[in-house]
């Protein structure tokens, strides 16, 4: 998908937070690959430079935690200099997995400050200056899990849900001011974070690993997992939908939402 001509990204400055492994890295090698410069962020500094090094020079690093406010403030006051005309919300984090009445608030707390307070603190902090200009793009990260059951999942499903509900809220508020915003909803993406997750539900439920795998691959029409490179292709896609707005895109191999 990448490379196309329709909306070049050549010349942009793109935000991802959660930027330092997984999805955020896919993304952020597409951006590039798109010609955006990109500005990656997360809570480990470690990953955040191995990120960096690794995709090369269009790509710096700022260590920040979204779920706080005054990391997220000092983090706009250090790129006050920078035009950032994409923000990519995709830190997130999963959150455990059991019975909604073995969760405890702490639990859910955490789960809910990094997955949606720390959607609402990036857009806060950088959507002014995209409104000043009238030109910018904001894409958050939600899931397909958001808008199917997902059992002993209740933290996860409701915080994708609720980027969802903000995400086309929000593109009513600013796109009068030419600022387009818009969710995209993976479904189980391979990689650690859902070998983790079908470890878990293996425990849970005493099956293996490979059934509780089969039980999220055997939804998909495809028969299979989406892949983080096809996530990033995804967001950049998205970019060149001059017309998109308030939408919910679904990439989920065919694990249609019901």
């Amino acid at each position: 998908m990448s490379g196309g001509s329709a909306a070049p990204l050549t010349g942009r400055t793109a935000l991802v937070s959660g930027g330092g492994s997984g999805l955020g890295a896919a993304i952020t090698r597409s951006l590039l690959t798109d010609g955006a410069r990109v500005v990656i962020t997360g809570r480990n500094e470690t990953a955040l430079k191995e990120t960096a090094s690794r995709l090369g020079p269009g790509v710096t690093h700022r260590v920040c935690d979204v779920s706080r406010p005054d990391d997220v403030q000092e983090l706009a006051r250090s790129l006050a200099d920078e035009e950032i005309s994409i923000l990519v919300n995709n830190a997130g984090i999963a959150g455990p997995v059991a019975p909604l009445t073995e969760i405890a608030p702490e639990e859910w707390d955490e789960v809910f400050d990094v997955n949606v307070r720390g959607v609402f603190l990036m857009c806060r902090a950088f959507l002014p200056a995209m409104t000043q200009r009238g030109a910018g793009d904001v894409i958050n990260i939600a899931s397909v899990s958001g808008k199917r059951p997902l059992l002993r999942r209740t933290p996860y499903c409701a915080s994708k849900m609720a980027v969802i509900g903000l995400t086309t809220t929000l593109a009513g508020e600013v796109g009068p001011q030419g600022v387009t915003v818009n969710s995209l909803s993976p479904g189980p993406v391979s990689g650690p974070r859902m070998e983790r997750n079908f470890r878990l539900e293996a425990q849970r439920t005493g099956s293996s690993y490979e059934q509780a795998e089969d039980a999220f691959v055997s939804r998909s029409a495809l028969g299979r997992m989406v892949t983080e490179d096809e996530v990033g292709d995804a967001v950049t896609a998205m970019l060149r939908m001059r017309g998109l707005c308030g939408a919910d895109i679904d990439l989920s191999a065919g694990m249609v939402a019901r």
